[in-house]
């Protein structure tokens, strides 16, 4: 049973969509409570916006799981990836908003979490760090793009509307000064999004774990406003909100073209 779904490509870059699954097992959903069931906090519809990738040789990988029954983008000893803010953990019980997402009684257990770990994280990352090594090997660098969303206003972890863009590279230590000014500065060169760099967001654990620019490897995790390209309002079901058509139109080519520019500029920088 595959746990997530896999383009392997020849460019030295990879795109991770950890968050954007939405399957939750029929022994898992029986225990959840409505918020569970409809993945409120789902990555809705990232793997979208990079459709353009596989066009451009960029290897892909996407969990196809939901983040409520394992989040693969927290550390597998399910330890806080920022000091004194609220984290869902390894596997959430509490969405984003707080609303719990078992009913009473039917949260998973340490052995539960254990087998979770052992069927969708471990594949997951067994598989990105082969894909690392891989593209290493054959180039001598690799771009590790982390690529997320979250809803535009999310109170009870941030206050007002959050930037259309947050960039992360763990405060410097993922990627190098050079990539990350040349990333910041082709978003200001050509867009009109609001972007901020390690502010809100600094990259989760795969950010974090992965990233090491002296040896090559460089991770990036850009956290998209679902304003920028969802009717956030209009939920369409078990679909989750609307696709906006009329700003992902914008959203869409802005995207390749800043990963073009950051192939380019690695590839150049080598």
């Amino acid at each position: 049973m595959a746990v997530f779904d896999y383009w392997m490509g020849k460019a030295p870059m990879i795109i991770s969509i950890p968050h954007a699954g939405l399957k939750i097992p029929s022994n898992i959903a029986a225990r959840m409570t409505d918020t569970g069931l409809a993945n409120v906090d789902a990555d809705w519809h990232v793997d979208r916006l990079y459709s353009f990738a596989q066009d451009m040789g960029i290897t892909m990988l996407k969990g196809r799981y939901s983040r409520y029954v394992i989040d693969l983008n927290r550390p597998p000893d399910g330890g806080p990836l920022y000091d004194g803010h609220v984290d869902t953990g390894l596997c959430p019980t509490q969405a984003f908003d707080g609303a719990p997402l078992y009913v009473a009684g039917g949260e998973p257990r340490h052995e539960e979490i254990a087998e979770r770990k052992q069927k969708y994280w471990d594949p997951y990352h067994e598989a990105l760090q082969a894909e690392i090594n891989r593209l290493k090997e054959e180039h001598g660098t690799v771009l590790l793009f982390e690529a997320h969303s979250i809803k535009s206003m999310v109170p009870r972890l941030f206050d007002g509307h959050l930037p259309q863009m947050c960039f992360g590279t763990d405060d410097g230590r993922s990627a190098t000064a050079e990539l990350t000014a040349a990333m910041m500065e082709y978003v200001r060169e050509n867009s009109d999004y609001r972007a901020v760099l390690n502010d809100r967001f600094k990259g989760g654990y795969i950010t974090r774990k992965y990233g090491a620019p002296e040896r090559g490897v460089h991770a990036v995790q850009l956290e998209l406003s679902q304003a920028t390209y969802l009717y956030e309002d209009d939920i369409n079901g078990d679909a989750g909100p609307m696709f906006n058509t009329g700003r992902a139109v914008t959203l869409e080519p802005f995207l390749k073209g800043m990963v073009e520019f950051m192939l380019e500029s690695e590839t150049h920088s080598h």
